[in-house]
């Protein structure tokens, strides 16, 4: 894994996926929950001083009169200014407007951590490439059902998209 190069905060974006009670509780590896939580806001905070934008993307089933519990971002994780995205499919851009509401901001960096490494985060990123995106995966910002398919998204699949750092890596320019 290498540590990406310096980030522009008017340029750059943290994309979170799924930080939700519901699906943080959940058994997952390589890590818990609960640590690629503290591991988030701590970055989120990094970002909001630093002037760049946070992006939050949670899943609510589509055709269901009710959601379940647990099902909103975790209290306290969205902050004035970020961004909310409501997503009814595993990718985060499949008709949710996130693609224009990041060019509208003039964005072109996008540094990616959430719940699950190989699904939410993966899907929406593989689309992220797609679109002209540079990429930035903070490899300890995340977890998923099993370890393997954490590591196979980290060692095979996110290389190929962009790079891959670990949360003390990712910076800015002049900060």
């Amino acid at each position: 894994m290498t540590a990406p190069h310096a980030l522009e905060h008017a340029r750059t974006a943290l994309v979170l996926v799924d930080l939700m009670d519901r699906i943080v509780a959940l058994p997952l590896e390589p890590r818990k929950g609960t640590e690629v939580l503290v591991t988030c806001e701590e970055l989120a905070s990094t970002f909001r001083s630093a002037g760049a934008t946070v992006v939050l993307i949670r899943v609510e089933r589509p055709g269901v009169a009710e959601q379940p519990p647990g099902s909103g971002l975790v209290p306290g994780l969205l902050k004035g200014g970020d961004i909310e995205i409501v997503k009814r499919t595993i990718g985060g851009f499949q008709g949710t407007g996130l693609d224009g509401r990041l060019r509208e901001r003039g964005l072109t960096t996008l540094v990616f951590a959430g719940i699950a490494t190989n699904l939410g985060v993966e899907s929406t990123a593989r689309v992220a490439a797609d679109l002209g995106y540079d990429l930035v995966f903070v490899e300890d910002a995340m977890t998923a059902f099993t370890a393997a398919e954490h590591e196979a998204s980290v060692r095979l699949d996110f290389p190929r998209l962009g790079s891959v750092a670990q949360s003390t890596g990712v910076g800015f320019v002049n900060g």
